[in-house]
């Protein structure tokens, strides 16, 4: 019997590149974009059904919720998430940029976890966020970004007490750091490609199955540091 994966978040890059790696695994696939008529690459992916989402809209999370009632997910993996002010330092970034980048990057992906969790499998589900080394306290500082990565400790923060109120249950969480990727957001330079990437990252999703708990690890499965 085929798995279930909802991946937010689906239109290019990483996530995208998930949903691929998901559908030749033989997964069944489910996948939000913000804007379904754009979503080019997405449609080209033989049976992915397609759902819209803006992750910072309560509205709509509900919606997708009630039209997905009924649905058991093997995974739900919330990839979505801005870079906000690059190359702007704490001091220089607006109020308004700020708000966007943590409300999009740490805040909506533990709400809309919150909302699909009766969805997910309790006893073999994975709830997978896309974090990054640069959400690590000890690790990140230094790295650039300083803002982008101070939203994924948030987000690594919020995850750890979701994780906690999860209480006895068998569904595993994972804060994933995807590697120094070639996307819109880790540029041209990056060493590796959006299919190694993903492919790493769809064998940690299915090997965490059943185990519970909550880790941050990598894409080859390496435990980072908080």
């Amino acid at each position: 019997m085929s798995k279930t994966a909802l991946v937010i978040g689906a239109s290019r890059g990483l996530g995208l590149g998930l949903v691929e790696q998901l559908s030749d695994a033989g997964w069944q696939v489910i996948a939000s974009v913000r804007d379904p008529q754009h979503a080019t690459g997405l449609k080209a992916v033989p049976g992915v059904r397609i759902e819209a989402l803006d992750v910072t809209d309560a509205a709509g999370i509900e919606a997708l919720a009630e039209r997905l009632a009924g649905m058991q997910l093997d995974l739900l993996h919330i990839n979505a998430g801005i870079a906000g002010p690059k190359n702007k330092p704490a001091s220089q970034a607006s109020r308004d940029e700020i708000g966007e980048l943590f409300a999009t990057n740490a805040v909506a992906p533990i709400r809309l976890a919150e909302r699909l969790l009766p969805l997910v499998n309790p006893n073999s589900g994975v709830i997978a966020f896309m974090s990054s080394i640069m959400g690590s306290v000890e690790s990140g500082p230094g790295m650039g970004m300083a803002l982008y990565g101070a939203s994924k400790a948030a987000l690594n923060h919020l995850t750890r007490s979701f994780a906690a109120e999860l209480g006895e249950t068998g569904i595993s969480v994972l804060s994933l750091h995807p590697g120094w990727v070639r996307t819109d957001m880790g540029g041209d330079e990056a060493p590796l490609d959006v299919a190694t990437s993903c492919k790493g990252l769809v064998e940690q999703v299915t090997q965490a199955a059943g185990q519970g708990g909550h880790r941050f690890i990598d894409y080859q499965g390496d435990r980072l540091p908080w």
